[in-house]
């Protein structure tokens, strides 16, 4: 199996040398490693993002790891040529359209939650987020009004297709877990809300095992911080999950302690956490790896067919937290190099 290793900026290096680490220490015999420069490393190696050999061995790979990009010295380039647009175009030249972020509370982390620990405990749901489409991908630009004022764009926009593969995901996740799927929108505002909810409602019927829900977007949040054991699933498009997701986070305890999964049709995928660069710790071993080791352990059974070794990276985690090990972020001084052996060796 070709893994392809695309740390990216800022922290990215640190976490994905420790992830591949915890890889290679669980299912290191079956697995190749090549390495790609992305985001603002992209841009200084080859002159874009995303240069072509990245995305040659993108395409190539079987999955791939990825750290994180965004780097403030390219806040002036143009649109086109910032680090995010790596990320972006992965997604869309590669159609990873289904992202899967898990949100749990490890009890050992209670106190790291920004929510009280009664709530926080209850907290085990994954938010289906759509990634090819969206404000994202929709037309943008500046204009100038009639009124000679400048005017920013950004056109939000789905189509039913769309609409209907990542619910499909949601209601398939929902199934294999507690049958309970949220679909979260603005309908009573959007048109593109309405087309979503009237879609995922059609859909339902396919799914009779599984209880369906519909919640506005500035409800789901505040449902998130009043009541998250409500959640089991929850499926809503690019805009939304990109926000929910970072603030289901932070009830869980850090945005260090996140991964995630963005997968196509056939189950390749990309696999990050959620984090950002955080260029401010970039390269003093501060920075939490472990949402990138959960992430390789996402990797291992959405891509690789191997959940064995998913669970068993899972238990190392829990095991090492268990064992009083803390990144800053979760209110101690362990380093990104100590929590990563600090894994490995409870494996």
């Amino acid at each position: 199996m070709l893994i392809a290793l695309m740390p990216g900026d800022g922290i990215g290096p640190e976490v994905v040398a420790e992830a591949r680490q915890v890889l290679e220490a669980v299912a290191g015999a079956g697995l190749r490693f090549e390495e790609a420069p992305v985001g603002a490393a992209g841009y200084r190696a080859e002159g874009h993002p995303l240069p072509p050999a990245t995305l040659d061995l993108a395409r190539r790979a079987d999955a791939i790891l990825f750290g994180a990009v965004g780097d403030p010295a390219c806040d002036g380039l143009e649109r086109a040529l910032r680090p995010e647009q790596a990320i972006l175009g992965l997604r869309k030249h590669l159609e990873l359209f289904a992202n899967l972020r898990p949100a749990k509370l490890y009890p050992e982390l209670a106190a790291a939650s920004a929510l009280r620990p009664d709530i926080a405990a209850a907290i085990d749901l994954v938010i289906v987020r759509e990634t090819n489409g969206d404000v994202y991908f929709g037309e943008k630009g500046l204009r100038t009004t009639p009124a000679g004022r400048r005017q920013g764009y950004d056109v939000m926009s789905y189509d039913e297709d769309e609409v209907t593969r990542i619910a499909r995901v949601g209601f398939e996740t929902a199934r294999a877990r507690r049958g309970r799927l949220c679909s979260v929108d603005k309908a009573n505002v959007l048109e593109t809300s309405q087309l979503w909810r009237d879609v995922v409602s059609a859909l339902a019927a396919d799914y009779p095992d599984v209880a369906l829900s519909h919640m506005y977007v500035d409800n789901a949040a505040m449902q998130l911080v009043r009541d998250p054991g409500q959640f089991d699933v929850i499926v809503t498009g690019n805009l939304f999950g990109d926000i929910l997701s970072d603030q289901a986070s932070m009830c869980a305890g850090s945005i260090g302690m996140l991964p995630s999964a963005t997968l196509d049709r056939a189950g390749k995928g990309l696999y990050e956490p959620i984090h950002g660069s955080a260029p401010d710790i970039a390269g003093q071993d501060k920075a939490n790896p472990l949402a990138t080791i959960l992430s390789a352990a996402m990797m291992l059974r959405y891509s690789l067919g191997d959940p064995a070794s998913a669970d068993r990276i899972e238990r190392a985690v829990a095991a090492a937290l268990a064992a009083g090990h803390r990144t800053a972020d979760l209110g101690g001084a362990t380093g990104t190099r100590a929590m990563g052996e600090a894994v490995r060796a409870a494996l």
